[in-house]
Protein backbone atom coordinates (compact mmCIF):
# COMPACT_ATOMS: atom_id res chain seq x y z
CA UNK A 1 0.00 0.00 0.00
CA UNK A 2 1.19 3.54 -0.77
CA UNK A 3 2.51 5.72 1.97
CA UNK A 4 -0.41 7.88 3.46
CA UNK A 5 -3.15 5.47 2.09
CA UNK A 6 -5.39 4.17 5.43
CA UNK A 7 -7.70 1.66 2.47
CA UNK A 8 -6.46 1.00 -0.64
CA UNK A 9 -9.43 0.71 -3.46
CA UNK A 10 -9.14 -1.89 -6.26
CA UNK A 11 -11.21 -0.82 -8.95
CA UNK A 12 -12.71 -3.83 -10.48
CA UNK A 13 -15.26 -2.59 -13.25
CA UNK A 14 -13.46 -3.61 -16.19
CA UNK A 15 -13.47 -7.02 -15.27
CA UNK A 16 -16.32 -7.94 -12.80
CA UNK A 17 -18.50 -5.34 -14.27
CA UNK A 18 -18.05 -6.10 -18.05
CA UNK A 19 -18.11 -9.20 -18.12
CA UNK A 20 -21.82 -8.82 -16.29
CA UNK A 21 -23.08 -7.57 -19.15
CA UNK A 22 -23.69 -8.61 -23.02
CA UNK A 23 -22.59 -5.24 -24.80
CA UNK A 24 -18.71 -4.94 -25.45
CA UNK A 25 -17.13 -2.15 -24.66
CA UNK A 26 -14.91 -0.80 -26.98
CA UNK A 27 -10.76 -1.10 -26.50
CA UNK A 28 -10.52 2.62 -26.27
CA UNK A 29 -13.05 3.64 -24.45
CA UNK A 30 -11.54 1.16 -21.15
CA UNK A 31 -8.26 2.36 -21.91
CA UNK A 32 -9.86 6.00 -21.35
CA UNK A 33 -11.79 4.85 -17.91
CA UNK A 34 -8.41 3.08 -17.05
CA UNK A 35 -6.70 6.48 -17.60
CA UNK A 36 -9.42 8.63 -15.81
CA UNK A 37 -9.57 6.37 -12.63
CA UNK A 38 -5.99 5.90 -12.44
CA UNK A 39 -5.52 10.49 -12.76
CA UNK A 40 -8.23 10.28 -10.00
CA UNK A 41 -5.94 8.34 -7.70
CA UNK A 42 -7.27 4.85 -7.78
CA UNK A 43 -4.07 2.61 -6.98
CA UNK A 44 -5.06 -0.63 -8.32
CA UNK A 45 -7.71 -1.61 -10.83
CA UNK A 46 -8.31 -5.09 -12.28
CA UNK A 47 -8.54 -4.74 -15.99
CA UNK A 48 -9.58 -7.78 -17.53
CA UNK A 49 -9.86 -11.60 -17.23
CA UNK A 50 -7.46 -13.76 -19.59
CA UNK A 51 -10.24 -16.49 -20.19
CA UNK A 52 -11.09 -17.72 -24.13
CA UNK A 53 -12.88 -14.92 -26.33
CA UNK A 54 -15.52 -17.26 -26.87
CA UNK A 55 -16.93 -17.37 -23.39
CA UNK A 56 -16.24 -14.04 -22.41
CA UNK A 57 -15.76 -12.00 -25.27
CA UNK A 58 -16.49 -8.72 -23.16
CA UNK A 59 -13.04 -9.35 -22.39
CA UNK A 60 -11.03 -10.43 -24.95
CA UNK A 61 -9.00 -7.79 -25.31
CA UNK A 62 -7.51 -7.92 -21.74
CA UNK A 63 -3.95 -8.42 -23.21
CA UNK A 64 -4.06 -5.00 -24.93
CA UNK A 65 -5.64 -3.20 -21.96
CA UNK A 66 -3.00 -4.52 -19.73
CA UNK A 67 -0.18 -3.17 -21.88
CA UNK A 68 -1.95 0.00 -22.01
CA UNK A 69 -2.10 0.34 -18.28
CA UNK A 70 1.35 -0.74 -17.75
CA UNK A 71 2.38 2.59 -18.99
CA UNK A 72 0.66 4.68 -16.42
CA UNK A 73 3.01 4.92 -13.55
CA UNK A 74 2.08 4.35 -10.03
CA UNK A 75 -0.45 1.61 -11.10
CA UNK A 76 -1.37 -1.53 -10.01
CA UNK A 77 -2.06 -3.59 -13.25
CA UNK A 78 -4.53 -6.70 -11.58
CA UNK A 79 -5.93 -9.19 -13.81
CA UNK A 80 -8.02 -12.68 -12.91
CA UNK A 81 -7.68 -16.02 -14.66
CA UNK A 82 -9.02 -19.02 -14.39
CA UNK A 83 -6.43 -21.95 -15.06
CA UNK A 84 -2.69 -22.40 -15.33
CA UNK A 85 -3.46 -21.17 -19.13
CA UNK A 86 -4.58 -17.96 -18.16
CA UNK A 87 -1.87 -17.11 -16.07
CA UNK A 88 0.93 -17.98 -18.59
CA UNK A 89 -1.21 -15.19 -20.65
CA UNK A 90 -0.94 -12.47 -17.91
CA UNK A 91 2.48 -13.58 -17.04
CA UNK A 92 3.45 -13.08 -20.82
CA UNK A 93 1.50 -9.81 -20.52
CA UNK A 94 2.71 -8.86 -17.47
CA UNK A 95 -0.01 -7.82 -14.93
CA UNK A 96 1.29 -6.87 -11.41
CA UNK A 97 -1.13 -9.61 -9.39
CA UNK A 98 -3.04 -12.37 -10.84
CA UNK A 99 -6.12 -13.11 -8.67
CA UNK A 100 -7.51 -17.27 -9.52
CA UNK A 101 -11.04 -17.68 -8.14
CA UNK A 102 -12.04 -21.03 -5.82
CA UNK A 103 -15.21 -21.26 -5.70
CA UNK A 104 -15.64 -22.20 -1.86
CA UNK A 105 -18.89 -23.98 -3.43
CA UNK A 106 -18.14 -26.54 -5.52
CA UNK A 107 -21.23 -26.59 -7.71
CA UNK A 108 -20.05 -22.92 -8.41
CA UNK A 109 -17.00 -24.08 -9.51
CA UNK A 110 -18.00 -26.14 -11.85
CA UNK A 111 -20.32 -23.57 -13.31
CA UNK A 112 -17.40 -20.71 -13.33
CA UNK A 113 -14.21 -22.36 -14.41
CA UNK A 114 -15.31 -26.42 -14.85
CA UNK A 115 -13.15 -27.53 -12.14
CA UNK A 116 -13.28 -29.37 -8.76
CA UNK A 117 -11.89 -28.28 -5.76
CA UNK A 118 -9.06 -30.87 -5.88
CA UNK A 119 -8.27 -29.93 -9.99
CA UNK A 120 -8.01 -26.11 -8.90
CA UNK A 121 -5.36 -26.35 -6.33
CA UNK A 122 -3.36 -28.27 -8.74
CA UNK A 123 -4.03 -25.53 -11.03
CA UNK A 124 -2.70 -23.01 -8.57
CA UNK A 125 0.59 -25.60 -7.83
CA UNK A 126 1.34 -25.02 -11.61
CA UNK A 127 0.88 -21.23 -11.82
CA UNK A 128 3.45 -20.94 -8.87
CA UNK A 129 5.84 -22.78 -10.21
CA UNK A 130 5.66 -20.70 -12.98
CA UNK A 131 5.70 -17.54 -10.99
CA UNK A 132 8.56 -19.05 -9.08
CA UNK A 133 10.61 -19.36 -12.31
CA UNK A 134 11.12 -15.98 -12.98
CA UNK A 135 13.08 -13.53 -11.81
CA UNK A 136 12.31 -11.88 -8.58
CA UNK A 137 11.87 -8.57 -9.72
CA UNK A 138 9.23 -9.58 -12.06
CA UNK A 139 7.08 -12.21 -9.85
CA UNK A 140 3.71 -10.99 -9.97
CA UNK A 141 1.49 -11.26 -6.70
CA UNK A 142 -0.63 -14.10 -7.01
CA UNK A 143 -3.79 -14.12 -4.92
CA UNK A 144 -6.06 -17.24 -4.04
CA UNK A 145 -9.34 -15.66 -4.31
CA UNK A 146 -12.30 -17.71 -2.51
CA UNK A 147 -15.19 -16.93 -4.67
CA UNK A 148 -18.80 -17.86 -2.70
CA UNK A 149 -16.92 -17.53 0.28
CA UNK A 150 -20.48 -16.10 2.07
CA UNK A 151 -22.90 -18.23 0.29
CA UNK A 152 -23.69 -19.55 -3.11
CA UNK A 153 -26.81 -18.79 -5.21
CA UNK A 154 -26.77 -22.63 -5.75
CA UNK A 155 -25.88 -24.19 -2.54
CA UNK A 156 -27.51 -21.93 -0.33
CA UNK A 157 -25.17 -21.81 3.08
CA UNK A 158 -21.12 -22.37 2.88
CA UNK A 159 -19.68 -24.12 5.79
CA UNK A 160 -17.17 -21.74 7.54
CA UNK A 161 -14.54 -24.40 8.15
CA UNK A 162 -14.08 -25.20 4.44
CA UNK A 163 -13.70 -21.65 3.79
CA UNK A 164 -10.74 -21.93 6.47
CA UNK A 165 -9.38 -25.27 5.19
CA UNK A 166 -9.57 -24.13 1.21
CA UNK A 167 -7.51 -20.79 2.64
CA UNK A 168 -5.06 -22.85 4.12
CA UNK A 169 -4.64 -25.08 0.80
CA UNK A 170 -4.30 -21.85 -1.02
CA UNK A 171 -1.23 -20.78 1.24
CA UNK A 172 0.06 -23.80 1.21
CA UNK A 173 0.57 -24.52 -2.54
CA UNK A 174 2.47 -21.20 -2.65
CA UNK A 175 -0.02 -18.30 -2.68
CA UNK A 176 1.38 -14.47 -1.86
CA UNK A 177 -2.27 -14.10 -0.09
CA UNK A 178 -5.91 -14.91 -0.19
CA UNK A 179 -8.94 -12.97 -0.62
CA UNK A 180 -12.19 -13.80 0.46
CA UNK A 181 -15.36 -12.36 -1.93
CA UNK A 182 -19.18 -12.17 -1.33
CA UNK A 183 -19.28 -13.40 -4.93
CA UNK A 184 -23.70 -13.80 -4.54
CA UNK A 185 -24.28 -10.95 -1.90
CA UNK A 186 -25.27 -13.24 0.73
CA UNK A 187 -22.85 -11.52 3.65
CA UNK A 188 -23.76 -9.85 6.56
CA UNK A 189 -21.73 -7.97 9.16
CA UNK A 190 -21.22 -10.36 11.86
CA UNK A 191 -20.13 -12.87 9.09
CA UNK A 192 -17.83 -10.86 7.69
CA UNK A 193 -16.18 -10.48 10.83
CA UNK A 194 -16.28 -13.92 11.86
CA UNK A 195 -15.11 -15.05 8.50
CA UNK A 196 -12.49 -12.92 8.25
CA UNK A 197 -11.20 -13.73 11.91
CA UNK A 198 -10.83 -17.46 11.32
CA UNK A 199 -9.27 -17.26 8.07
CA UNK A 200 -6.53 -14.30 9.11
CA UNK A 201 -6.16 -16.84 12.53
CA UNK A 202 -5.39 -19.60 9.95
CA UNK A 203 -3.25 -17.93 7.58
CA UNK A 204 -1.79 -14.95 9.24
CA UNK A 205 -3.21 -11.65 9.95
CA UNK A 206 -0.96 -10.37 6.46
CA UNK A 207 -2.10 -12.48 4.08
CA UNK A 208 -5.77 -12.07 4.23
CA UNK A 209 -5.77 -8.00 3.81
CA UNK A 210 -8.88 -7.86 1.31
CA UNK A 211 -12.41 -8.61 0.51
CA UNK A 212 -14.76 -8.39 -2.54
CA UNK A 213 -17.94 -7.52 -0.96
CA UNK A 214 -21.28 -6.91 -3.07
CA UNK A 215 -24.32 -4.76 -2.46
CA UNK A 216 -27.12 -7.24 -3.64
CA UNK A 217 -28.87 -7.00 -0.87
CA UNK A 218 -28.44 -3.78 0.18
CA UNK A 219 -25.48 -4.26 2.94
CA UNK A 220 -22.56 -3.89 1.06
CA UNK A 221 -21.09 -0.72 2.83
CA UNK A 222 -22.31 -2.41 6.27
CA UNK A 223 -20.09 -5.12 4.94
CA UNK A 224 -17.54 -2.92 4.79
CA UNK A 225 -17.64 -0.73 7.94
CA UNK A 226 -17.60 -4.80 9.86
CA UNK A 227 -14.47 -5.59 7.50
CA UNK A 228 -12.34 -2.61 8.64
CA UNK A 229 -13.24 -3.22 12.20
CA UNK A 230 -11.24 -6.17 11.69
CA UNK A 231 -7.84 -5.14 10.07
CA UNK A 232 -9.30 -5.17 6.35
CA UNK A 233 -7.41 -2.76 4.62
CA UNK A 234 -8.20 -2.90 0.55
CA UNK A 235 -11.27 -3.21 -0.72
CA UNK A 236 -12.67 -3.96 -4.42
CA UNK A 237 -15.54 -1.76 -6.17
CA UNK A 238 -17.10 -1.39 -9.04
CA UNK A 239 -17.65 2.46 -10.88
CA UNK A 240 -21.44 3.10 -11.01
CA UNK A 241 -21.68 -0.63 -9.37
CA UNK A 242 -21.95 -2.73 -12.67
CA UNK A 243 -21.56 -6.47 -12.55
CA UNK A 244 -21.82 -9.29 -10.86
CA UNK A 245 -21.14 -13.25 -11.54
CA UNK A 246 -22.66 -14.30 -14.94
CA UNK A 247 -22.42 -18.42 -13.48
CA UNK A 248 -23.80 -17.31 -10.56
CA UNK A 249 -28.16 -16.08 -10.75
CA UNK A 250 -28.90 -13.10 -9.11
CA UNK A 251 -25.45 -12.09 -8.05
CA UNK A 252 -25.96 -8.71 -8.89
CA UNK A 253 -24.41 -5.72 -7.56
CA UNK A 254 -21.19 -4.65 -6.77
CA UNK A 255 -19.91 -1.96 -3.95
CA UNK A 256 -19.98 1.40 -6.00
CA UNK A 257 -16.81 3.08 -6.00
CA UNK A 258 -17.65 6.48 -5.76
CA UNK A 259 -19.93 5.51 -2.90
CA UNK A 260 -17.09 3.64 -1.06
CA UNK A 261 -14.82 6.73 -1.24
CA UNK A 262 -17.29 9.38 -0.10
CA UNK A 263 -18.24 6.82 3.27
CA UNK A 264 -14.33 6.30 3.57
CA UNK A 265 -13.41 10.12 2.99
CA UNK A 266 -16.48 11.41 5.43
CA UNK A 267 -14.61 9.23 8.09
CA UNK A 268 -11.57 10.81 7.92
CA UNK A 269 -9.98 7.85 6.26
CA UNK A 270 -7.34 8.63 3.11
CA UNK A 271 -7.86 6.30 0.05
CA UNK A 272 -5.60 8.80 -2.12
CA UNK A 273 -8.85 9.32 -4.45
CA UNK A 274 -10.27 12.37 -5.58
CA UNK A 275 -13.29 11.85 -5.25
CA UNK A 276 -14.82 14.98 -7.65
CA UNK A 277 -12.14 13.64 -10.44
CA UNK A 278 -13.96 10.07 -10.00
CA UNK A 279 -17.39 11.43 -9.75
CA UNK A 280 -16.52 12.30 -13.74
CA UNK A 281 -14.98 9.07 -14.86
CA UNK A 282 -18.63 8.33 -15.01
CA UNK A 283 -18.94 10.04 -18.17
CA UNK A 284 -16.68 7.67 -20.20
CA UNK A 285 -18.60 4.76 -19.17
CA UNK A 286 -22.23 5.95 -19.86
CA UNK A 287 -20.76 6.93 -23.80
CA UNK A 288 -19.23 3.83 -24.39
CA UNK A 289 -22.96 2.06 -22.55
CA UNK A 290 -25.50 4.20 -23.35
CA UNK A 291 -28.47 2.80 -21.63
CA UNK A 292 -26.46 0.66 -18.95
CA UNK A 293 -27.82 1.29 -15.86
CA UNK A 294 -25.29 2.79 -13.52
CA UNK A 295 -26.42 3.19 -9.91
CA UNK A 296 -24.61 5.14 -6.77
CA UNK A 297 -26.06 7.58 -4.04
CA UNK A 298 -23.41 9.83 -4.24
CA UNK A 299 -23.57 10.33 -7.72
CA UNK A 300 -27.32 11.15 -7.65
CA UNK A 301 -27.15 13.05 -4.36
CA UNK A 302 -23.53 15.54 -5.18
CA UNK A 303 -21.41 16.29 -2.66
CA UNK A 304 -22.20 18.12 0.64
CA UNK A 305 -21.86 21.64 0.64
CA UNK A 306 -18.13 22.35 2.26
CA UNK A 307 -16.90 18.78 0.99
CA UNK A 308 -14.33 17.85 1.85
CA UNK A 309 -12.85 20.79 4.01
CA UNK A 310 -15.15 21.55 6.86
CA UNK A 311 -17.14 18.29 6.46
CA UNK A 312 -14.39 15.53 7.75
CA UNK A 313 -14.62 15.40 11.22
CA UNK A 314 -11.87 16.88 13.39
CA UNK A 315 -8.96 15.34 14.31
Amino acid sequence: MAPGIDIEISEVGPRDGLQSIDRIMPLEAKKAWVAAEAAAGVPEIEVGSFVPAKILPQLADTAELVGFAKSIPNLTVAVLVPNFRGAENAVKAGADKITIPLSVSETHSLKNVRRTHAQMLDEVSRIVELINSLPASERPVFEGGLSTAFGCTLEGPIAEDVVVRLAEALMERGCSEVGLSDTTGYANPGQVKRLTKAVKAAVGDDKLTGLHLHNTRGVGLANVMAALEVGITTLDASLGGIGGCPFAPGASGNIVTEDLVYMLDSMGLKTGIDLERLLAVRSIVEEALPGEPLYGFTPDAGLPKGYPHGYLPAA
